[in-house]
């Protein structure tokens, strides 16, 4: 399910009801106008949130005030869930409980992170930070990808919920997820024993913002909606030498030209035509002189696939042709290249189970009007409008306009959460 920007206000006249029933039903508060009254508090903690981004697996801060309005909606928080494959910093992963008797448990997640982005919204409370990465480097920090956006709109749907118990039953699992960018994360809450030391959900919802769907709609993918993402290292290896006597070295920088040209017959003719995937080399590394043929090339991979068959079909395809071109190109066994899939960097598709994405959809027309629920094409992302193109995901000059997306946000995760929870 995705988040867009804004939502249309919609007045209903009634005018044959008496006044004492009129009253009686506007007093019954509903995911809409909670959503407008915490709308101004709401805005201030985003503004917050955005002013003082934090990189993933550094979200001290952010942890901190998601897991305070937790508490104060009436949930039981623990905080600084999750442990990391490698050694380094803590897991700030937040999770909180809220019980309402007996009946199905949902997960609600919202992520914490930012990213190493220079802001340039011009907006009054832009990011200005600037911290050390992991490699110990100063970069800015912005939150360019909506988890602003996200983590105010899981506090305003905490607030929502704890006022409607007598409208669903059962128990609800709010999750603050630290280094999302990174993917690390929700893989380290898991290891924790987010299913075990708490109930195991029945159903689980997120929500992300999206800067491609026309502004006041949420947008609905059936089915496969983000792909599976593998970043793959390669080292292409070859013999050096002078660049005046290229017959007496083997040549990686031609070779890596070969490899890579290769590669596009995977998804050319290695494949089922109907099944989807991408394989892009973001970065390639060698040499360091004009006249000097280098002995190694390095090259970054990104591989996006949906189904499990299908990934492993081009992860295979991959490693083999870079091996087959090296043997052609006469490189000896010590020498064809070296090809690592980064496990601690893998993202798996996400899958909308179809019947549930249905119940969902009809829940949320009813709430919000079936103009403002769209249908959603698929992503190779890990997760086209006609007119102006507007900042993306991940932009330097990203900005939502904060009042309609987060009351929106806050109107659609609460109408999905009393549809799965209803008595």
């Amino acid at each position: 399910m995705r988040l867009i920007f804004g939502m249309k206000i919609r007045f209903l006249s009634i005018l044959s009801l008496s006044i004492v029933v009129s009253w009686s039903v506007l007093a019954q508060p509903t995911p809409q106008s909670l959503a407008d009254a915490e709308l101004p508090s709401l805005l201030t903690i985003y503004k917050d949130f955005h002013t003082h981004p934090e990189l993933s697996a550094h979200e001290e801060r952010s942890a901190a005030i998601v897991a305070k309005e937790l508490k104060a909606a009436g949930c039981d928080v623990t905080e600084r869930v999750g442990k990391y494959d490698k050694p380094g910093p803590t897991c700030f992963g937040v999770v909180g409980v809220m019980k309402n008797g007996v009946g199905p448990t949902v997960l609600v997640r919202s992520d914490l992170d930012a990213l190493p982005v220079h802001e340039e919204t011009g907006l009054p409370y832009a990011s200005t930070v600037t911290t050390k990465n992991d490699e110990g480097k100063d970069v800015p920090v912005m939150h360019a990808c909506g988890h602003d956006v996200h983590m105010s709109t899981l506090i305003g749907t905490a607030r929502a919920l704890e006022k409607l118990k007598d409208k669903w039953h059962g128990t609800i699992i709010f999750i603050g997820q630290p280094a999302e960018e990174t993917v690390g994360g929700a893989k380290a809450m898991l290891k924790d024993g987010l299913y075990t030391r708490w109930p195991k959900p029945d159903y689980a919802l997120a929500l992300h913002d999206d800067a491609e769907i026309e502004t006041s709609k949420i947008g609905i993918t059936e089915g496969y909606a983000f792909a599976n993402v593998d970043s793959v290292d390669v080292i292409v290896h070859g013999i050096g030498g002078h660049g005046a006597y290229p017959h007496k070295t083997k040549d990686p920088i031609v070779l890596s030209a070969e490899i890579i040209n290769a590669w596009q017959t995977i998804t050319s003719r290695e494949k089922n035509p109907i099944d989807p995937a991408v394989i892009t080399v973001g970065s390639i590394h060698g040499g360091t002189k004009h006249n000097i043929i280098p002995d190694e090339v390095k090259m970054q991979l990104t591989v996006r696939t949906y189904k499990k068959e299908v990934r492993e079909k081009v992860l295979a395809a991959i490693a083999r042709i870079a091996k087959d071109c090296a043997t052609a190109f006469g490189l000896p066994p010590d020498k064809l290249p070296e090809v690592h899939v980064l496990q601690d960097e893998f993202s798996p598709a996400t899958y909308n189970n179809p019947e549930l994405t249905k119940r969902v959809t009809a829940a949320l027309k009813a709430a919000l009007g079936n103009d403002y629920v769209v249908p959603k094409d698929p992503s190779m992302g890990a997760e086209e409008k006609t007119g102006v193109s507007l900042p993306s995901l991940h932009s330097s000059k990203f900005a939502p306009v904060p009042e309609p997306t987060i009351r929106t946000g806050t109107i659609g995760m609460t109408t999905a959460v009393l549809e799965l929870m209803k008595r």
